[in-house]
C-alpha cells in the first residue's frame, strides 16, 4: 500500500469511521466540521485538523466548499477500517483468521527463482518446518477478498528476514499459515501465504507456497476458484526459539 499512516492515530480513525458511517464508502458525503466535532466531542477546529491528517495520509479525499466539505473514503481508508474491524473480531470472537477467495492464475515464474534462493530456503525450512516446492500458487482475489485482505494486519505471521548476496539485497517477507480449499472441497495444508515487503504485485494478487506443487496435488487449472483460509500461529516465531511456529485452527489433511 502507498498509505502513510504515521500521523494517523486513534482520533483520526474515529473521524474516518464517522465519515464511513455517513455513507462515505460509496460516495462523497457532506461533512460539517462543527457537526463532526460534536460527534467526536471535539472542537470544529480539531475536527478540521483530523480530516486534514486523514487527507494527507491518503485515507480520504475531500473538496472544501463554502458551507462545509465533500468527503469520501479512499481504498486505503477502507483498508484501514477493515484492519480495525478485524481487530474487533479478534477481541469479541476470539482468535484471528481471514478467508480469501480467488481464481488460480499463471504467474511470471519469478516465484520459482526466489523461493529456491538459499537465503530464503534455509529460513523456510527452519521457521515453517518444510522445504517449499520451487514455485508459488498464484491467486487473483475477488473484489470482496481484496477488501477482506486488510484483515491480515491483525494476524501474526512468520517473519522471513531479508539478506544480502550476489552483490544485491533481497527483501524480507511474512508468511501466514493457511489451508487451500478447492471448489470440490479438497484441502491441502501445511501451506503459507507469502507477502514480500516489496513487491510489484497489487493487493489483488496472492502467492501461496507449500511443500508440494499445489496445482498437481489439487488438480488445479487457471480460472478455477479456491479459498485460502489463513490462521494465526499458536506460537509466534522468535529468532531465539527452536522449531517452526505452529498454526491454530483449521483441519489437518
Amino acid at each position: 500500500m502507498a498509505t502513510s499512516t504515521s500521523a494517523v492515530g486513534e482520533a483520526e480513525v474515529a473521524a474516518l469511521k464517522t465519515v464511513a458511517l455517513k455513507g462515505g464508502f460509496t460516495e462523497p458525503v457532506k461533512v460539517s466540521c462543527a457537526v463532526l466535532g460534536d460527534r467526536l466531542d471535539a472542537s470544529s477546529q480539531t475536527a478540521s485538523r483530523r480530516l486534514q491528517r486523514l487527507e494527507e495520509a491518503g485515507l480520504i479525499e475531500r473538496e472544501v466548499v463554502s458551507d462545509g466539505q465533500w468527503v469520501s473514503v479512499t481504498a486505503d481508508g477502507e483498508h484501514q477500517l477493515r484492519a480495525e474491524y478485524a481487530d474487533y473480531r479478534r477481541i469479541f470472537e476470539g482468535g484471528a483468521g481471514v478467508s480469501l477467495d480467488g481464481a488460480v492464475t499463471s504467474g511470471m515464474g519469478e516465484g520459482r527463482h526466489y523461493i529456491a534462493l538459499p537465503g530464503y530456503m534455509e529460513q523456510f525450512v527452519d521457521r515453517l518446518g518444510y522445504e517449499p516446492f520451487h514455485g508459488t500458487l498464484n491467486v487473483e482475489l475477488t473484489d470482496e477478498s481484496v477488501r477482506a485482505r486488510a484483515g491480515l494486519d491483525s494476524v501474526e505471521g512468520v517473519p522471513i528476514d531479508g539478506w544480502e548476496g550476489d552483490e544485491r539485497t533481497y527483501g524480507p517477507a511474512t508468511c501466514y499459515p493457511a489451508t487451500v480449499e478447492t471448489e470440490t472441497g479438497e484441502t491441502f495444508d501445511p501451506c503459507h501465504v507469502i507477502v514480500p515487503e516489496r513487491t510489484h504485485h497489487d493487493e489483488r494478487q496472492l502467492e501461496v507456497i507449500a511443500p508440494e506443487k499445489l496445482r498437481d496435488v489439487l488438480d488445479l487449472a487457471d480460472g478455477e476458484t479456491v479459498t485460502i483460509r489463513i490462521v494465526e500461529v499458536d506460537e509466534p516465531y522468535h529468532p531465539d526459539s527452536e522449531g517452526p511456529a505452529t498454526a491454530s485452527g483449521g483441519d489437518q489433511s
